[in-house]
Order: C-alpha cells, then structure tokens, then sequence
C-alpha cells in the first residue's frame, strides 16, 4: 500500500490509503493544482512501470503499462531487516524461485552513497546487476539487493550516517546483510558473490580486504581502491565532503583504516576477484582498478582483469558492450559460486 496526501481546506491534508502491491517504487507523474486527481507510475522486481490514476477515493486505476520481459509468476520478492554493528535496522530485497530453497548461490549488490537510492525497479537498468538477473535465478540462484547506509532510501539522514568519518558504517551494513543470509540459510559464504561499481567499487574491495570470511567471489566494476590518492585524478577532487580530504592528517587517518590498496596483504587469503574498468572513464581512471589488479597479483591472489576501450563511467558505450560486461560478470560468478 502507499499513502496519497490530498489538499483539503486551508492548511489541512488528508491522508489517503492507496491500494498496490509490496515491495515497489512509486513515482508522481502528474498531479491537479485545482484537484485530487494525480497520475503516478509503480514498479517492482517483478513488476513493470505502470501508469496509474487516482482521484484519492478507491483502489488506482492501471492506465498502461511496460510490455513484461519474463514471467513473475515463478519468482518472489521478500524484504528483511538486519541489525549492523551499532545497533541500525538495515533493510535488504531477496529475489528468487518460489520453488528454490537455500543455500543457494547468491549476488549480494549495493551502493552505499551519495545519496543514490536503491529502490525497487524493473530489470532494464543497465546500470544495476538485475538487467540479466531473470536468467540468474532462473537458474536456481538469488539476487539480493541491500539498502545500506550511504544512500538516499530514507532521506538525508541516512546518507549522512555514511559519510566521511563515518564509512565504516556502509562497510558494516553490507556485511551484516551478508552475515544475515547465511544465517537464513539463504546462502552460505563461499556461495554470496558481491558486486558494485564506482563507489559500489569502494564497497566491494573494502569488503573484501574486512570481511574475505563472508564471501566466496567478487566483481568490481570501475573502482576507487586508493582512497589515500582518489582526489588527484578524474572526478575525485570533487567528492571530498563524501569520502573526506586525504591531504588533510585528521581525515587521511579515518580513510587509511579502510582504503583497499593500503589494506590488502599477502598473507591474507582472499575470495577471487574480477576487475572491469574502461580506458576512457573519466570519472574513475582505470588506474585504480589496474594498480589494484597488478598489486593482488604480485601478492599472488586469485585475480582477473578486463578492461574494454569503449565506454566511459558507465556500463558500455553500446548495447552490445553492455552486454559483454554483464556476461562476464555473470559467467564469473556462475563458475566461481558454483550455479549449476
């Protein structure tokens, strides 16, 4: 269900219970300055964007909606809660076949900053790892997607938690989801591959450099992993008030209990790890991921390097380039989690 504030007189609204199904986005269209009338579209892991109106009295009406790209009707979509470290109830989205019981191979995805939300949506975001991930659970696996500190679900606050000094927190939230899915039985964690790009990129080495007991594979997609050097090259300067200033002593102590590069060590035995990054990213310089790949290498870990000439700071210049990507994330965790 979703709630609809309605103007009445003067400075007085109503609040008006619509009827939807759970575990979606909504987002308002259109909306009657002399009226209650508003269109407004909903989706979800199982459902496309559909158009919807409503005049705030009875259940909304579906206008139209996106031609579907498989068949929900074999899939479930669950939310559960997790307790981090301090005490902070995290929400995370499980997606998988009815029929499917765990432990089963897994792909734990997030963000964790900037304020980006990971609502629900459809599976045609090229961006996100769900634009395959029908064929994934098809297959007998799940895919979860947690909603950690950093980002935007529950306003600024809950970015804010995440920010500068205060990393560790993202770090933390994403591996108690992890701690949490092998608790449910949903995977074991030689059997949860972590994905991410960008600051997604951050998460993934950082969780891999804490936390190598929770995770049996990782993917990182054009990461920052030298967080002591990010601001001299592409974008980086900019991002100071997210990850703090590294030229400056106070916060250059915070970032070096986390950054990957300065954390990952030889004796230590990581999950294998594939690196995709591209030449003509101007955002994140392919620097981070080849220094990262190169030092993990000398330190003779289970690494894998890709890095493709088209594109930027995105998922691939072309349809086709998308897809590369995405195939070779996919088939790397398939091989390294064990999905049959």
């Amino acid at each position: 269900s979703a709630h609809a504030f309605l103007p009445l007189k003067g400075d007085e609204w109503s609040d008006t219970t619509l009827a939807l199904p759970t575990g979606g986005s909504i987002t308002a269209v259109v909306t009657n300055d002399w009226g209650p009338e508003e269109l407004f579209t909903f989706e979800s892991f199982l459902q496309p964007p559909t158009l919807y109106a409503t005049n705030g009295a009875g259940a909304p009406k579906p206008i139209h909606s996106q031609k579907p790209l498989f068949d929900p009707a074999t899939m479930v979509s669950e939310q559960f809660w997790v307790t981090s470290s301090d005490g902070v109830k995290v929400p995370y989205f499980l997606i998988h076949r009815k029929d499917v019981t765990g432990p089963v191979p897994t792909i734990l995805y997030s963000y964790g900053g900037f304020e980006l939300s990971l609502n629900p949506w459809y599976w045609n975001d090229g961006h996100r790892p769900l634009d395959a991930g029908q064929v994934w659970i098809a297959k007998g696996g799940a895919i979860v997607v947690a909603n950690i500190r950093g980002g935007g679900e529950f306003g600024p606050r809950w970015h804010q938690a995440a920010l500068r000094e205060n990393r560790q927190k993202a770090f933390d939230d994403f591996a108690a989801v992890a701690v949490d899915l092998a608790r449910r039985g949903i995977a074991t964690p030689k059997q949860i591959g972590i994905i991410g790009a960008s600051n997604g990129g951050v998460l993934t080495t950082v969780t891999m450099t804490q936390r190598p007991d929770l995770i049996g594979a990782v993917v990182s997609q054009r990461p920052l992993v030298d967080m002591l050097r990010y601001t001299r090259f592409g974008a980086g300067a900019s991002w100071i008030a997210e990850y703090g200033d590294p030229d400056v002593p106070g916060d250059r102590a915070f970032i070096e209990k986390y950054s990957a590069y300065q954390n990952v060590k030889p004796e230590v035995t990581y999950p294998p790890i594939l690196f995709i990054t591209e030449t003509s990213d101007d955002r994140v310089t392919p620097i981070w991921a080849r220094m990262m790949a190169a030092k993990m290498l000398d330190q003779k870990h289970d690494v894998l390097f890709n890095e493709s000439f088209e594109g930027g700071h995105g998922p691939g210049a072309t349809n086709a380039a998308q897809a590369e990507m995405w195939a070779l994330s996919y088939v790397y965790l398939k091989q390294k989690l064990g999905l049959k």
